[in-house]
């Protein structure tokens, strides 16, 4: 980890950041500033609403959002080409607040539809105050995003509602599943481009337009944080099946027991379509994948069996190809650090453990 102090650390692989000591300072003074600026956003008179909007914002987090949204911003800084960049605007530090309350607050209403015991490591919010005071939270801390976001200006308000547009229709087309005659990977990927890569696509957009970038700028954050979006997804799907309790905070598998549809098994559904052995091997596996997860004896066999087959690799080298094609809507963009940065943030998506 890169640090300064120990309320912020960035994940490892940010080389270019660390090379560049003025750029890491200010990348570094904002991200703990913003931190500081989350708890504080989640204060409110009433003890109960305090403590259940904060919940999850105490149990940490990768702060995926508010990273990608000061990086973002460094693009319009005219110090840039010189690394004398100088402080974030206090404007992109709030942008970034709100990029990481609307993702904690879909985060309290997704335990409630996938029943989920265990949310970074702390008990889910459904299984502390029921599913109403839960969702009611979410709300909440919704509420407090759409406030601060209404302080920004025009843009950012519109940018903010067409994101959680999106985040809605995603949850909501995972919910109902594919319509009959649907491709389920087309259908898989519309969904994680509405629950996952329009908001952190949302991130680089509003910093890079806060931030005092031109609109070309804007527009390559939005095409680079949507792609990176959709490989920070695939990957969780990949974590979920490969990492210890300790490093997800929840139980490995939970997608598979929730039978929430992930890549590798719409890849392993698709190779069972077909005969031979192959498509034999792919039925055995499909079975033990849609059969009984009751237990963790079942649970545990049916991760084994998908993680040696074949799809699974295959799901790791498309999750790579949406990072290769976010490093490339990159291209427009002039050589410098954050340009560095981003690449090497595109890369950690698929190289973390969880």
């Amino acid at each position: 980890m890169t640090t300064s102090e120990p309320g912020f650390a960035l994940p490892s692989g940010f080389d270019p950041l660390a090379e560049h000591g003025r750029v890491l300072e200010s990348v570094l003074t904002a991200l703990e500033r913003v931190e500081a600026q989350l708890t504080e956003a989640l204060a409110f008179d009433d003890e109960f609403s305090q403590t259940a909007t904060r919940h999850l914002a105490a149990a940490g987090g990768k702060r995926v959002r508010p990273v990608l949204t000061v990086l973002a911003s460094l693009l319009g800084d005219p110090g840039l080409a010189s690394g004398e960049v100088g402080e974030v605007d206090p404007e992109v530090r709030q942008a970034a607040v709100v990029m990481e309350l609307t993702h904690l607050a879909t985060l309290y209403h997704d335990d409630v539809m996938d029943e989920a015991p265990v949310r970074r490591g702390a008990p889910a919010a459904h299984r502390l105050w029921g599913n109403a005071q839960a969702i009611l939270a979410g709300d909440l801390i919704f509420a407090r995003a759409s406030q601060l976001m209404a302080e920004l200006g025009p843009r950012p308000v519109r940018v903010q509602a067409e994101t959680f547009e999106r985040l809605v229709q995603g949850q909501l087309w995972e919910t109902r599943g594919p319509a009959e005659g649907q491709d389920p990977l087309e259908h898989y990927y519309r969904v994680l481009g509405g629950k996952t890569g329009s908001l952190i696509s949302a991130a680089g957009v509003l910093g890079a337009f806060l931030g005092g970038a031109d609109e070309t700028v804007v527009q390559v954050m939005a095409d680079y944080g949507e792609r990176v979006g959709m490989a920070f997804q695939l990957a969780d799907d990949l974590i979920d099946l490969t990492s210890t309790a300790e490093e997800l905070g929840k139980t490995p598998g939970t997608d598979l027991r929730e039978r929430v549809p992930t890549l590798s098994v719409l890849l392993v559904a698709r190779a069972a379509e077909g005969e031979g052995p192959e498509a034999e091997e792919a039925r055995r596996v499909l079975d033990l994948v849609e059969g009984p997860l009751d237990t963790d004896r079942q649970l545990a066999d049916a991760v084994a069996a998908l993680t040696a087959h074949p799809a699974f690799a295959e799901a790791g080298a498309v999750t790579r190809g949406w990072v290769s094609d976010a490093k490339a809507a990159l291209a427009p963009l002039p050589d410098s650090v954050v340009k560095e940065a981003l690449e090497a943030f595109a890369d950690y998506v698929v190289a973390r453990t969880a």
